[in-house]
């Protein structure tokens, strides 16, 4: 039951919650990337090369015969997928620059002081007091 009340103050604390949109928008985000590296960026550049689609780029180590399926070391889907992991590492490098770049500055921001606590404003009227009394005192002379 420990373990079960541990998870519950778990999930209750929001992290897991947390935890599931990161996930989701992260697979997300991944599918975006793969769409725009596969139906945008690759044909031109496959184009450019000479008509060549990057998908169709494969190697056939054994022959299919009959049934049995050929075997092939896709390549081309390797280096379709190796585009969309240098997409995907960039896009999250600006993210995390942009997160540090935002600390950054509010590190350097210097913070207001604190308000004086109500001992530092009695202990300043007090002192008031007792300047305007030695003042007074001065002057009367």
């Amino acid at each position: 039951m420990g373990m079960m009340k541990e998870f519950k103050d778990f999930a209750a604390k929001g992290n897991m919650l947390d935890m599931a949109i990161g996930i989701i928008v992260g697979a997300a985000f991944g599918k975006v990337i793969s769409s725009l590296v596969s139906d945008v960026i690759m044909p031109p550049i496959g184009l450019i090369i000479g008509g060549v689609d990057f998908k169709a780029l494969k190697l056939i180590l054994k022959q299919a015969a009959g049934e049995t399926a050929a075997v092939t070391l896709n390549y081309g889907v390797f280096i379709q997928t190796i585009v969309d992991f240098l997409i995907v590492s960039f896009a999250i490098f600006l993210l995390v620059k942009g997160v540090n770049t935002m600390r950054k500055k509010q590190e350097e921001t210097p913070a207001a002081p604190p308000a004086p606590s109500n001992q530092e404003i009695l202990l300043g009227e007090i002192r008031d007091v007792l300047k305007s009394r030695s003042l007074g005192a001065n002057s009367s002379r």
